[in-house]
């Protein structure tokens, strides 16, 4: 190579490093600028066999975590403090399979907020947490196995009506024991075999209907009562009113008489 062909290759050779340099440059900002993914800390993407799926396990999470990718098969979730479940809460994952929420604080779940997991979903995990009383409705349509296990459950209609709109998780019903219940004898054992004997449902029909008799039968008697003073007390004025007239000289006496007895019929 020349001198001359140096001097022209000069040029070229630093001008394509520059552009190589600058381009680089760009790349790293736009990494730092924008990462690929703005995943809370402790929480990460990955596949296994083959599905998607996003784990936030033990990652001192306080609500659902949002932009968690859409194409998400398997959510993992547990091990946290969430502490309910709104409306929508993962509406934008309709392709969830699995959800596991188990070993948090939830203690209520908005109805709604399996909202669009119907299609998909065969598995959710709620074992461990604080649910007391949950409305069957936050399970609409829903399809799913539900783990409903080491919760400090009332059981009472509600719980009862719940655990027949849902499909339990094959060895959990054993778990779902009741830490309160309207009947005291009933504190710490099963709830499916606490039912297989009451049906809390029933009980709390003939208690309204007994509260309602109750209530029709007190308003009944106050108004018979009211009839019977009314009654008695115009009696006693007309009594008194011919005794008065009685009392008087005897024209004006039938005058007033008659007066009265027209007055009573």
């Amino acid at each position: 190579v020349t001198a001359a062909q140096r001097v022209l290759l000069c040029p070229i050779t630093m001008g394509l490093v520059l552009q190589s340099l600058f381009l680089l440059l760009l790349f790293l900002l736009g990494s730092c600028l924008h990462p690929a993914a703005a995943f809370p800390k402790g929480c990460y993407s990955s596949e296994e066999e083959g599905l998607k799926t996003f784990r936030c396990s033990n990652a001192q999470l306080t609500e659902v975590p949002r932009d968690i990718p859409n194409d998400t098969n398997k959510l993992y979730l547990d091990f946290n403090q969430i502490p309910f479940l709104p409306r929508d809460a993962f509406r934008d994952l309709p392709l969830l399979l699995e959800l596991d929420l188990s070993h948090n604080a939830i203690a209520r779940v908005e109805s709604g907020a399996f909202q669009g997991l119907a299609e998909h979903l065969h598995s959710l995990d709620l074992s461990s947490n604080r649910l007391v009383s949950v409305s069957k409705d936050a399970f609409s349509n829903l399809k799913a196995k539900v783990n409903l296990s080491n919760n400090p459950w009332l059981c009472d209609c509600r719980l009862q009506e719940l655990i027949r709109a849902v499909e339990l998780a094959a060895d959990s019903s054993g778990g779902i024991v009741c830490d309160s219940s309207t009947q005291e004898e009933h504190v710490g054992k099963a709830f499916l075999q606490v039912i297989a004997d009451t049906d809390f449902c029933n009980v709390y029909k003939r208690t309204t209907d007994i509260a309602m008799l109750v209530t029709m039968f007190g308003w009944f008697a106050m108004v018979i009562s009211y009839l019977v003073y009314y009654v008695r007390q115009n009696q006693e004025d007309a009594r008194r009113h011919l005794e008065y007239l009685k009392s008087l000289p005897s024209k004006q006496r039938r005058s007033e008489e008659s007066s009265t007895i027209s007055t009573v019929v």
